[in-house]
């Protein structure tokens, strides 16, 4: 396999056209403002407007910029945690709110990608969670029988079964979720932005937020050369929270992901690799990511930010995977980051009276933050008493920086001891 100078993100290069958005350079007042335009803040947006709220969302660079146009495209239901996980760290009562409502996600995510017409590549054809090793064939079996315990249409695939919907012999099972599905992630964001925009949502872009300040009993969000005052406040910046709301950024560790996207694939060789085109991730401790997209590439990703290195390693671990993929070219690379919170749980936080803030998915974004979203908005407009996620307060991570090079030489580490072992 050889590797071409790769180019930026395949999701940039075949998304349908953004909203011609411009920076935010008057003073409004509004409802609600948001600072952030990836899922959880479009998603916001967009159900503030239909409510009947006045909404200007903010976003630095571009809608979609930062992991929202960046990721992997799962729309998956629930969350990283297994569901008994779950319950230990809320409660039961508790976990099984938000378990219930995550549980649906793909649901409604879907719902809105036909309501609104939204062009992302829409697939609904499940997705398989990939066992590796005997620890990984455990924990899948785990999850299998807490979701179903759930009301959740799982299934554990054999060895046989699953090697033959992956296409590769590298795996011993596969727990198959046909709830879920994959998207265009830059597309669907897009798209939540032009429904936004039809349902009366105030949209701005290039606008980096300088400062979020008390004025009286309500908000001021200024931008260099605008700023909207606001009863009430999200922040919906993730893992992206240098953006002017560095306070929140120490809450998280945040973790680099890196993607590659072949060329298009051949149809016998589409044939053999994922013939139903689940999306997929296995249950290594470094995780990796593979789907298709509907040209027929091969997308395929995993956890560190240095380019070489994992491309590198991808290179090897496609070919052990796939030998097909021997002759394929990478054509598209690009790496994005996923806020990660030590309990794993995204976390709603009151952090002063109309000031919110909406983060740390851990690499589960686009259900989540659809849902979240959506349920801010229903918050704010008197249509719901509370919210899935229990509101929290969390403190300083200590060690942040340590800990996000210990992930980043972590799996550095394991790509380069792939690399090696592949070529041994």
């Amino acid at each position: 396999m050889s590797i071409q100078q790769p180019c930026d993100s395949l999701w940039r290069a075949s998304a349908p056209a953004a909203s011609e958005l411009m920076p935010l350079e008057q003073e409004l007042d509004v409802d609600v403002a948001i600072v952030g335009g990836g899922f959880t803040g479009l998603s916001a947006a967009l159900h503030l407007a239909k409510f009947g709220l006045s909404v200007a969302l903010v976003e630095a660079s571009e809608i979609g910029y930062g992991g929202s146009g960046r990721n992997v495209g799962l729309a998956n239901a629930g969350l990283w945690l297994e569901p008994d996980d779950l319950d230990r760290q809320l409660g039961k009562e508790a976990g099984k709110t938000l378990y219930d409502a995550l549980a649906v996600a793909p649901d409604y995510v879907y719902g809105l990608v036909e309501e609104y017409g939204i062009q992302c590549e829409a697939t609904r054809n499940g997705t398989l969670h990939c066992g590796v090793g005997k620890a990984g064939l455990a924990q899948l079996q785990r999850r299998c029988e807490q979701m179903q315990q759930r009301g959740a249409p799982v299934t554990l695939l054999d060895a046989p079964e699953a090697q033959a919907r992956i296409g590769s012999k590298k795996f011993n099972s596969a727990l198959f979720d046909p709830r879920a599905g994959t998207i265009q992630p830059l597309g669907y964001a897009r798209g939540l932005a032009h429904a936004a925009l039809k349902e009366g949502a105030q949209l701005f872009d290039q606008s980096p937020v300088e400062n979020v300040l008390p004025e009286g009993d309500r908000w001021l969000v200024k931008t260099a050369r605008g700023s909207v005052k606001a009863d009430k406040v999200v922040l919906a910046t993730n893992a992206y929270g240098e953006y002017g709301v560095k306070q929140q950024a120490r809450k998280f560790v945040p973790i680099f992901y890196s993607q590659l996207a072949t060329q298009p694939l051949p149809q016998d060789v589409l044939d053999v690799i994922l013939p139903n085109k689940e999306g997929c991730w296995d249950t290594c401790t470094v995780m990796s990511s593979f789907r298709l997209d509907q040209q027929g590439r091969l997308v395929f990703g995993g956890m560190g930010g240095e380019k070489h290195y994992h491309a590198s390693w991808a290179t090897q671990r496609v070919k052990e995977l796939w030998p097909v993929l021997e002759k394929v070219s990478w054509e598209y690379s690009w790496t994005g980051k996923i806020a990660y919170s030590e309990d794993h749980l995204p976390h709603c936080q009151q952090l002063q009276r109309g000031l919110y803030s909406v983060a740390g998915y851990s690499g589960r974004g686009i259900g989540p933050g659809t849902i979240m979203g959506k349920e801010l908005a229903q918050w704010f407009a008197g249509k719901r008493d509370a919210l899935s996620a229990p509101m929290t307060t969390l403190r300083d991570i200590p060690l942040r920086e340590v800990k996000r090079m210990f992930y980043e030489v972590g799996a550095h580490t394991y790509h380069v001891g792939q690399r090696t072992h592949v070529l041994d």
